[in-house]
């Protein structure tokens, strides 16, 4: 994977746009998408927590699921996962299981549990996925974060606790 830092900038700046549509659409503010080796955007997912009521339907889980849909593992593994906010253990259990082989992410759990408290739509965990990936026994290289201060404006006023 040869994907330059000022890509992977641009393309985490392209999920802070994901989260804003989410966000303007009915769901929680988070968005994530799936680029090939050479950095070109495979798919892109929202969450959809609010407009299809499944509290599983994080933006990361969703991507995971359509791209183990569409490519397989072998693939997957020389792809990269961007997302706005670092993925929860559920949704880094989706990178592990779908094969992703990078993972790149804005802003930290820990950043987004200490903004929005315990709010009763999204209770956050403060476990990194570094520390999911390395209970596994396939490699994930990690990327993050990059953009917290950008990250974090599209969950101003969204959360109960924030």
């Amino acid at each position: 994977m040869s994907i330059s830092h000022d890509k992977d900038l641009k393309l985490l700046h392209r999920t802070i746009e994901i989260a804003k549509h989410s966000r303007a659409g009915g769901n929680h503010p988070f968005g994530a998408l799936l680029a090939g080796p050479d950095g070109e955007i495979l798919l892109e997912a929202e969450n959809t927590c609010g407009t299809l009521g499944d509290r599983t339907g994080h933006a990361k889980r969703n991507l995971m699921t359509e791209a183990s849909k569409q490519y397989d593992d072998a693939f997957l593994a020389s792809c990269s996962m961007y997302t706005s906010v670092e993925p929860c253990a559920m949704c880094s259990g989706s990178v592990y299981w779908a094969g992703v082989g990078r993972m790149v992410y804005g802003l930290s759990e820990k950043a987004l549990k200490d903004l929005i408290g315990p709010d009763p739509e999204n209770l956050t965990m403060d476990l990194p996925c570094r520390q999911v990936f390395a209970a596994g026994q396939r490699s994930v290289n990690v990327v993050g974060p990059l953009i917290e201060d950008e990250a974090r404006p599209v969950h101003d006023g969204f959360w109960v606790s924030s």
